[in-house]
């Protein structure tokens, strides 16, 4: 049930990348998810980090998120016009409130919390994408060169919850097998057959925990200078993804300097287009971010240019 949360090994072009290089791909579209507030360039970084999660393979995980993060969405979109009177539009007046005075809802109010409901769900899909194309092994070794102890705590804490949960999963169907129907009986009935769960659960991972300690003793931890298994190597296509994701922030960057990609929401909406530049850099920007998403398809159909990167 919970395996599509986590990372699955399908040999595709974006789990290829460099962990450095996706990384900081993922780290650009998370900063700039948090940077603007334009509802033109929110919608279009939804829309590029939705390409690269089809090029993952990963819609159907993807839409457990976002009816996952539907429920917020719709919650900042009510609350906000409610708490907000900075608004100068006022299309509904209600009753006065003994603390909060009268209440009324603007529409600045509206579209403000509409474009944070899509700042969430983008920002929500980008960890869906980073679930998706980077192994947790791989993103901590980057960490390992640097405190390989603490990379190694990081790494037995990620991996906990999933190894948790399958092996949760494989004592209930060894249950199961044996003729205990969890679904059968009352509340008080069910709750001794998931507590036995809980009970072999907890001394599986306690058998666990010993054999991780034998096997790091058996290999010698800590005894010396920390030697790498395997080594991630730099090809073409992560100085393209690591060109396009530096590209795409020194747009974005250029354009809140320069105010062709920020938007104005109190006390009165601004233009959604400013001029012709706030076009131009979001044309820049989304192609230099879908550099990974094309090299991902011609990756699968062109064999000299899978060669070639």
């Amino acid at each position: 049930m919970f395996e599509q949360f986590f990372y699955q090994e399908k040999g595709l072009f974006l789990q290829s990348l460099h962990p450095a290089a996706a990384l900081t791909y993922l780290g650009v579209l998370l900063v700039l998810a948090l940077i603007f507030t334009n509802p033109l360039y929110l919608l279009g970084l939804l829309l590029v980090v939705v390409l690269a999660i089809i090029a993952a393979q990963g819609m159907a995980t993807w839409e457990v998120y976002f009816r996952l993060s539907l429920g917020m969405m719709v919650l900042v979109i009510i609350i906000n016009p409610l708490v907000v009177h900075a608004g100068e539009t006022i299309i509904w007046w209600g009753p006065r409130l003994p603390v909060f005075g009268p209440s009324t809802v603007s529409l600045e109010a509206i579209c403000y919390g509409a474009a944070m409901s899509v700042r969430l769900l983008t920002i929500i899909s980008v960890f869906c994408l980073y679930n998706l194309i980077i192994h947790p092994d791989k993103a901590l070794s980057l960490l390992a060169r640097l405190a390989s102890r603490s990379a190694l705590v990081l790494s037995l804490a990620t991996r906990m919850f999933p190894a948790m949960m399958r092996q949760l999963e494989n004592i209930r169907e060894v249950q199961v097998m044996r003729g205990v129907d969890f679904n059968a009986g009352t509340l008080k009935e069910r709750l001794p057959k998931y507590a036995s769960l809980i009970n072999i659960l907890l001394l599986s991972s306690l058998e666990d925990s010993l054999e991780i300690a034998e096997a790091m003793q058996a290999r010698a931890f800590g005894s010396g200078r920390r030697t790498c298994y395997r080594r991630d190597t730099w090809r073409p296509r992560d100085s393209l993804c690591l060109g396009g994701s530096i590209l795409a922030l020194v747009v974005a960057f250029y354009g809140q300097l320069t105010g062709a990609s920020t938007f104005i929401y109190y006390p009165q909406l601004s233009y959604l287009l400013n001029s012709r530049m706030t076009i131009i850099l979001l044309i820049i920007m989304l192609l230099a971010l879908s550099v990974p998403v094309f090299m991902s398809w011609g990756w699968r159909r062109c064999l000299y240019f899978k060669a070639r990167i």
